[in-house]
């Protein structure tokens, strides 16, 4: 009786105070769907630049969406022309002839395009054949069928390193390859066989992927201890092909299993010296990879990280004496961020260019290979290095990305930038304010800049690679088709965090129909996870997780709080061992800030919901924020960082696996909740295993606890697909709006 009461009185009492209104209703429901539609990219003209640079020219072409169709346009950047690529009806009649079937010539079913360099021949494909264009002659030849790809390695899948065949010297004389779980060297010539290695065995074998010396007189391989793996097991109860379900088997390691330990090892083809190193500079692998020769063939590089994911190194192995010494080292007291590492060993033989967040933000140093040490630190500042581009050695100059350079910016915005070696002449090359990608050309004289907001369409422009000036204007998007159709610009926000100082960035969506009079309930998305930032930065007509929800009657929002990057070290780090703190309390700070400017938005009545880790982090906040977040949709979540992937978890919460990674478990926490909760698992999901929602199912039902549970039949890692999205509509108008849903068969859009 209770719970009945509460579900109709909510409204009822708000009613009362002039501020409710119908939401939640069938109208809105249609409303919210038909947005799909009104609000696609094809209601968006001039917006879509992607272009194509042909190279050892200066010209590009790209596709544009107009309002007499697809059109393809050819830029000379030099000349500063644009016309288009071809005639559009030539080349659909060549196309439907060949195809024997009508072709629409305002939108032609062409894929992968390429230009050649004589700007003449144009391939593409379509319909599974490849297909060459001559332009001038207006002349169309089918090539032949694409063959089908391949299944490639599942990207859980750890490589054995026991594929590859004979591998030929650079010189042609001799080839390498393993037999017995050792390296032999092959006289191609006469044939002559020779053992380099003795000791390889099915416990200690070596690796395949033989490299060979520049010289041609050296080898290189690593010996390998395997471990054994962890699998993880799937049910796919209801297949396409057959009745009967399919047992599946997925190789799956997780935060504290064993892992294969390298020894890299280099054989003299001649003499037949072996260099087998000592290996305490690498001792304990979480890693060996990046293997390269040097130029001159007297040492080879690797990298090793530490697991535990506190200490990575840039190593050196002599191929003389088979001594190995450290060129760089990153030493870390909680972890170093490896995934962001960008190295260039420059092809002078004695420098590397490396990125590392050491001063508390990721920027470039220049090393020297013979000391170890670095030259200098050639960036520098309160900002974060994203990207390098392109590294001119010639004339000592580096083109890479950075946000957080302009102040009065959103600090999230990407720009591109030239810096010297030496760390100065600084040129900015993307000016305007926007999140920018830049596409140059291949002799970077010339970039294409394309530019937005969440609020602001898209603009692109031809730009000088040297000084940033604009050399011509590409296009400018035209939304006038969204805004007649009611759209609405979501609104970019910022407010102070938990510690009352840091600036914290997000985004606010309204309904269309949006009343400033009125009180709406309010739902975050999150995505909170480290080695990223999630808040929308750039333009899109239509975000799929926020624009329809907010059309039932809430206001949407995401946030990015600390836990999250390329803000600072520091920002990112409040996630180690800790991620259950998702960055929360600075979401619910921001919110709070958000409410005080706009008192329409209702705290008294906050939802969340996420996916992944976001769908740890939805359960998280109504597990340990019950009193500010009332009601929780968690699809395939890793509730438990102990059940999920090994590289995700052990970098953010250590190695080896400690009471951290209890105190941060959905599992180990469920008996706290108090709120509303709908878990939603795929019952194929290949990233996060299924069996990690089941897991909470568990200990819910033990703890008694009320709560709904959805499983996909069939769908991997998802956020519940069409079925689970307009579950959670329905959870939110519920449990937010105190209403019953309209009936399904009621929705007509």
């Amino acid at each position: 009786m209770k719970k009945y009461f509460l579900r109709i009185a909510l409204p009822l009492m708000l009613l009362s105070s002039g501020q409710a209104f119908a939401q939640g209703t069938l109208e809105d429901y249609n409303r919210a769907y038909s947005l799909r539609q009104k609000f696609s990219g094809y209601q968006v003209y001039h917006s879509d630049v992607n272009p194509h640079w042909v190279t050892g020219t200066s010209s590009f072409w790209y596709l544009q969406r107009t309002p007499q169709g697809n059109e393809y346009l050819l830029v000379d950047a030099d000349r500063q022309i644009r016309r288009p690529l071809f005639v559009r009806d030539s080349l659909a009649v060549q196309l439907q002839q060949s195809l024997g079937r009508r072709v629409d010539a305002r939108n032609l079913p062409l894929d992968k395009g390429n230009l050649e360099a004589s700007l003449d021949v144009f391939r593409f494909v379509c319909d599974g054949y490849n297909w060459r264009y001559e332009i001038a002659a207006n002349r169309l030849t089918r090539e032949g069928k694409v063959p089908p790809r391949g299944k490639g390695r599942h990207w859980m899948e750890t490589d054995d390193e026991k594929g590859w065949g004979p591998v030929t010297s650079p010189d042609g004389k001799y080839e390498a390859y393993i037999k017995n779980d050792n390296i032999f060297v092959r006289d191609k010539a006469n044939g002559r066989e020779r053992q380099l290695s003795q000791d390889g065995t099915l416990s200690n074998y070596y690796s395949s992927y033989i490299q060979w010396s520049p010289d041609s007189r050296k080898v290189l391989s690593c010996r390998i201890r395997p471990v054994q793996k962890r699998y993880v097991y799937y049910v796919e109860s209801s297949p396409r092909d057959q009745l009967q379900p399919k047992l599946h088997q997925q190789e799956y390691a997780k935060p504290g299993d064993e892992l294969p330990f390298k020894v890299p090892c280099i054989f003299h083809v001649e003499t037949g010296q072996r260099c087998i190193p000592e290996t305490s500079l690498f001792a304990h692998q979480y890693s060996l990879s990046y293997l390269r020769w040097d130029a001159d063939s007297k040492s080879v590089t690797f990298e090793y990280n530490e697991r535990g994911h506190k200490t990575y190194r840039v190593l050196e192995l002599s191929a003389e004496d088979g001594k190995v010494r450290t060129l760089i080292e990153e030493k870390e007291e909680k972890y170093v961020n490896y995934p962001l590492i960008y190295r260039n060993y420059l092809q002078d033989g004695k420098h590397i260019l490396w990125t590392s967040e050491r001063d508390n933000y990721n920027h470039l140093y220049l090393y020297d290979r013979t000391t170890g040490r670095p030259v200098r630190q050639i960036t520098k500042g309160r900002w974060y290095v994203r990207g390098v581009q392109h590294v001119d050695e010639q004339n000592q100059w580096i083109y890479f990305s950075a946000n957080g350079m302009n102040p009065k910016e959103d600090p999230y915005l990407i720009h591109y930038y030239r810096i010297g070696f030496d760390g100065k002449g600084l040129v900015e090359l993307t000016p305007d304010e926007g999140m920018h990608q830049a596409w140059f050309s291949s002799d970077y004289r010339y970039l294409v800049d394309v530019y937005s907001k969440v609020d602001t369409p898209p603009v692109a422009v031809l730009r000088d690679a040297h000084t940033g000036r604009q050399v011509m204007p590409l296009e400018q998007a035209d939304i006038s088709r969204l805004e007649a159709n009611g759209w609405r610009a979501p609104e970019v926000f910022s407010a102070k965090g938990r510690d009352g100082k840091t600036d914290i960035w997000g985004v606010i969506y309204r309904p269309t129909n949006f009343d400033p009079s009125r009180k709406y309930p309010v739902v975050e998305y999150i995505y909170s996870g480290p080695g990223g930032q999630h808040v929308p930065k750039s333009f899109s007509s239509y975000n799929w997780w926020m624009t329809s929800l907010a059309e039932l009657g809430f206001i949407v929002v995401q946030v990015d709080g600390m836990s999250t990057s390329f803000r600072s070290k520091d920002f990112e780090e409040v996630c180690y061992k800790n991620l259950k703190d998702a960055g929360l309390p600075d979401h619910m700070a921001w919110l709070q800030e958000a409410a005080r400017r706009y008192p329409y938005m209702d705290l008294d009545r906050v939802g969340i919901f996420g996916s992944s880790a976001g769908g740890q982090e939805a359960m998280s906040a109504v597990l340990f924020h019950p009193e500010f977040y009332k009601a929780a949709y968690s699809a395939c979540g890793c509730h438990d960082n102990r059940m999920d992937k090994i590289w995700w978890n052990e970098l953010w919460m250590g190695y080896p696996v400690d009471s951290s990674y209890i105190e941060s478990s959905n599992v180990e926490q469920a008996h706290r909740l108090e709120r509303p909760l709908m878990l939603v698992v795929g019952e194929m999901d290949d990233n996060v295993d299924p069996a990690s929602t089941m897991q909470v199912v568990n200990a819910l039902i033990r703890a008694n606890k009320d709560f709904e549970l959805v499983v996909v039949p069939g769908a991997g890692h998802t956020m519940g697909d069409n079925f689970g999205e307009h579950k959670r509509y329905d959870f939110f108008v519920r449990h937010l709006m105190g209403v019953e849903p309209p009936k399904w068969n009621a929705i007509t859009y």
